[in-house]
């Protein structure tokens, strides 16, 4: 095993990123371009697959906000496109290269621009960071160090049943003391950047909190240590505590927008 961990470590030390607007050291075996080709394709199988908003207003809607945000975050190059899916879905994305869509569903929830803008930012947040690389990354270095753990088990002569014990105990361990834990601290991050983001852009940041406590109403039933995501009622006392520095930028932006719009009426209310 010793002899598989090695390899391993040297891996991890030469694969190290850091992440724009916080510093953060992350685990990236992947590249940014190969991130955006699978981004891409990604974003074309979607399209493909979901129906389309036609409403002008909400499209209108949407990427007035989009247009407002993307030149804040850093550049990346990224060629962004922003579509609007009908969909009861709760939910909105941004894939690496800058390919975001907001489903419908989420837009009640959003109530203003502003709102759209708090989600839309930590969507793109996401991207920027290279969230989606780094989870990959770690999933192969578990599959990895997982293999060598295999290897060493069967060359100390376990037997299968225990080896299976072993195994399974290594799976269940690193989900739960290292991919979700990470998994919970890029949605922190993703709504810390994010919030800086609508905040450059003119929205006002108390806005991202109103809409985490207004997403708290939907609720979830599965304990915080299982959960991939930390709580509503946690991210927005933790952007509460980000308030002052985004205030800073947001009065020091060039156009301030406040809420903005209400969302289109059609959306105003929740399913």
């Amino acid at each position: 095993m010793r002899h598989f961990i090695l390899p391993a470590a040297a891996l991890v030390l030469c694969a190290c990123a850091r992440v724009d607007g916080t510093g953060r050291s992350q685990l990236m075996m992947t590249t940014p371009a190969e991130e955006n080709r699978m981004g891409a394709a990604a974003y074309a199988e979607i399209l493909a697959s979901e129906p389309r908003c036609t409403d002008p207003a909400v499209i209108a809607f949407v990427e007035r906000v989009g247009k407002r945000l993307a030149p804040m975050a850093p550049d990346k190059g990224f060629q962004y496109e922003f579509t609007v899916l009908q969909s009861s879905a709760v939910n909105a994305f941004c894939l690496p290269g800058g390919k975001v869509a907001v489903y419908t569903g989420i837009l009640p929830y959003c109530a203003n621009e502003a709102g759209l803008a708090a989600v839309m930012g930590h969507e793109i947040a996401h991207a920027i960071a290279r969230h989606g690389g780094e989870r990959m990354s770690q999933g192969q270095l578990s599959e990895l160090i997982g293999g060598g753990l295999q290897q060493a088990l069967a060359t100390a002569n376990v037997t299968p049943t225990n080896a299976n014990l072993f195994v399974t105990a290594y799976g269940a361990g690193v989900k739960l003391g290292a991919i979700l834990p990470y998994s919970r601290a890029h949605e922190l991050e993703a709504d810390r950047l994010g919030l800086m983001y609508m905040a450059r852009a003119g929205y006002d940041p108390h806005e991202a909190v109103a809409f985490w406590t207004r997403f708290a109403a939907l609720g979830s039933g599965t304990p915080s240590f299982l959960s991939t995501h930390p709580a509503s009622t946690d991210r927005a006392a933790a952007l509460q505590a980000l308030m002052p520095e985004a205030q800073a930028l947001y009065h020091a932006a060039t156009l301030r927008h406040g809420a903005g719009e209400a969302v289109p009426a059609a959306y105003r209310v929740k399913p």
